[in-house]
């Protein structure tokens, strides 16, 4: 499915479509709560950097829909050199659906696109290293552990932080 705006993608229990302006006020208070926070660290604003990522990205940040809800955001970016053609995934989540298999049905249904559609062969996504129930959300869609990549980001508290890079080859995609 398609819209004027960008695609509209339907999983098994999600759509992924634009994100929108309306959508603003949704992902800013899912944006601010502690357990998102923590792992998507930003501007005090949530609503004014979620605009600017909407006006940059465009129809690479979807909103992500659980019964007609906004119930996060799952975006997209490619290295578009031919030689080293590749997609990468960022996904947060409203902490309330975690543990529901919401956050692998956005993975899974972008990822599909992305190989199916868009023609990619490579995926990469890069949790903390510590991030445990990601790493297992993403390893459930067919990711793989490539390495640790050390001290990969700045933390809240101020210190650096290791991020596991992971990957997907088309044909390890696992499909619903």
């Amino acid at each position: 499915m398609s819209s004027s705006a960008g695609p509209v993608l339907a999983g098994a229990v999600i759509v992924l479509r634009p994100a929108t302006e309306a959508d603003v006020p949704a992902l800013a208070a899912i944006r601010a709560t502690p357990q998102v926070r923590a792992r998507w660290r930003g501007d005090d604003d949530a609503s004014a950097e979620t605009r600017e990522t909407i006006a940059e990205l465009g129809d690479r940040h979807l909103a992500i829909l659980v019964d007609g809800r906004v119930a996060g955001i799952i975006q997209w970016d490619s290295e578009d050199e031919p030689d080293y053609r590749h997609a990468s995934i960022d996904i947060y989540l409203d902490p309330a659906l975690h543990g529901r298999g919401v956050g692998t049905d956005a993975v899974r249904t972008l990822a599909t696109h992305l190989i199916d559609v868009e023609g990619f062969h490579r995926l990469v996504i890069d949790p903390a290293a510590d991030n445990e129930a990601a790493i297992r959300c993403y390893a459930k869609v067919g990711f793989r552990p490539v390495g640790i990549m050390r001290q990969y980001e700045r933390g809240a508290d101020g210190t650096w932080h290791d991020g596991l890079l992971m990957d997907l080859l088309a044909a390890e995609l696992i499909r619903w």
